[in-house]
């Protein structure tokens, strides 16, 4: 075989010839020049397959999904429940009343008109302590959270008084304050306002930096970075803080209607257990679990509407 300087020679024209595969750098640039390039005008391909909404991590989930899988929940309590009230025999199914029979229970109450007057008192009680434990809760806390100083004054002081239970101080509230409903509502306060402040002291540390940074730049003051930066971007932790330590104020309305109390929904309770009603006294506790559903949900969409900058 002859070969010209050209390439193969002509003598060799249609011919098939067998040539040696490149190897080393020359297949290299062969593959990098060979390689067709992948086609622009299709559409785009992902790897893997399509989630479904409910197996997707921290990914925003729709309203019907919500609210049906929060039906869903609800009614499996109330399915579990109806189970075991089934299952006890006739010497035990007193103690698990069925729904219908505590639906009864309620609708007795409602008509005689005992459930609105307790109903009324213990949110007043709930709404008045936990009002004043969250205002003190923010002051300090965005005290705390603010202000070095402030954090090296109060918290060894919370730190020291959040240790001694609240209900231990039930016999000094009757003596200091009598019977009335001030002992009622600073039970209510010593229970929550320390976790309140110390939470609320977590959200304002978890401001960034750099919006610390940027507001002295622009030459805002201290107070005017609190007002502007610190206190707006702190808005949806503490919406949040009030929401989970609301079930602690429900907690201490329990042992703050025991002081002498003539009506609420735990001095209910108190008394159904005396004359072994336990039909009322699972009314009651549903009617606990209703209003901390509703309060639940009211924050939430409270926390929605004051910050929709802050929505997942």
């Amino acid at each position: 075989m002859s070969v010209t300087s050209s390439g193969i020679s002509p003598s060799l024209a249609g011919e098939e010839v067998e040539m040696a595969a490149p190897t080393g750098a020359d297949a290299a640039i062969a593959t990098t020049v060979d390689r067709p390039s992948p086609p622009t005008g299709g559409p785009r391909r992902t790897r893997g397959r399509r989630q479904h909404p409910l197996g997707r991590i921290r990914s925003p989930l729709g309203l019907g999904w919500r609210i049906a899988l929060g039906a869903i929940g609800v009614a499996a309590i109330f399915l579990a429940w109806l189970l075991l009230s089934w299952q006890l025999d006739d010497a035990q199914s007193f103690l698990v009343p069925t729904p219908a029979a505590a639906w009864d229970a309620f609708t007795a109450m409602w008509r005689d008109g005992t459930l609105g007057g307790d109903l009324v008192a213990s949110l007043q009680r709930v709404g008045i302590g936990y009002g004043i434990s969250m205002a003190i809760g923010i002051v300090l806390g965005v005290l705390i959270g603010t202000f070095v100083s402030a954090e090296a004054f109060f918290e060894p002081q919370v730190g020291f008084l959040r240790y001694i239970p609240a209900s231990a101080l039930t016999p000094l509230l009757l003596l200091w304050l009598g019977i009335g409903e001030s002992p009622k509502i600073t039970l209510i306060v010593v229970g929550t306002v320390f976790y309140n402040v110390l939470m609320v002291a977590d959200v304002v540390r978890g401001t960034p930096r750099e919006l610390l940074n940027a507001s002295a730049t622009l030459g805002a003051g201290r107070w005017t970075t609190v007002r502007k930066v610190i206190i707006p971007h702190s808005v949806p932790g503490m919406i949040d803080v009030a929401r989970i330590n609301l079930a602690a104020a429900w907690l201490m309305l329990v042992v703050a209607e025991l002081l002498a109390a003539q009506e609420g929904l735990a001095f209910r309770i108190v008394r159904a257990q005396r004359f072994r009603d336990i039909p009322t006294m699972f009314a009651l506790l549903i009617t606990f679990g209703v209003i901390g559903l509703v309060s639940d949900v009211l924050l939430r969409r409270l926390r929605w509407f004051a910050a929709r900058w802050a929505r997942p």
